[in-house]
């Protein structure tokens, strides 16, 4: 029977080198995976088990800790350009008409074009909208839940 200690000891190095490169929080389950296996070969245990324990550790690490992870990893980052203002309450300048193609809010020191995210919804100048949105250029826009 082949002994692949050495096999699982090349998979982990492999795969958090990759992670290191990439940063994608992705490889670094499946080599924890590798050294739980890692570990079942140099203790002599079969094959069959160790390359099992290989994909549910790393399985049950992607599937239950992989979105904890990513979500206190990532909560540092802030929003740059247009994305950063969806949420925000802003007033109309235009009148937005979907079936008339017009309409266009202030928001961030610049004119937006903006949509309403319903056709048969309008706005008049000086309604207040949040920004629910982003479609290209167009910044989509709802009534502000505080006015109702």
């Amino acid at each position: 029977m082949p002994d692949l200690t050495y096999l699982w000891l090349i998979l982990v190095i492999v795969l958090l080198v990759i992670e290191v490169a990439t940063l994608g929080l992705t490889t670094i389950w499946f080599a924890a995976g590798a050294a739980c296996a890692l570990i079942l070969a140099l203790l002599h245990v079969n094959i069959g088990i160790q390359i099992v324990v290989f994909f549910i550790v790393s399985a049950i690490l992607l599937f239950f800790t992989r979105p904890l992870a990513v979500k206190h990893l990532n909560n540092r980052t802030t929003k740059t350009n247009a994305e950063a203002f969806v949420g925000k309450n802003v007033r109309v300048t235009s009148d937005i008409n979907n079936l008339k193609d017009e309409g266009q809010i202030f928001v961030g020191g610049l004119e937006w074009t903006a949509r309403s995210s319903d056709d048969t919804v309008t706005f008049k100048k000086d309604d207040i909208v949040t920004i629910i949105g982003i479609e290209g250029v167009k910044m989509i826009v709802e009534r502000n839940k505080e006015d109702n």
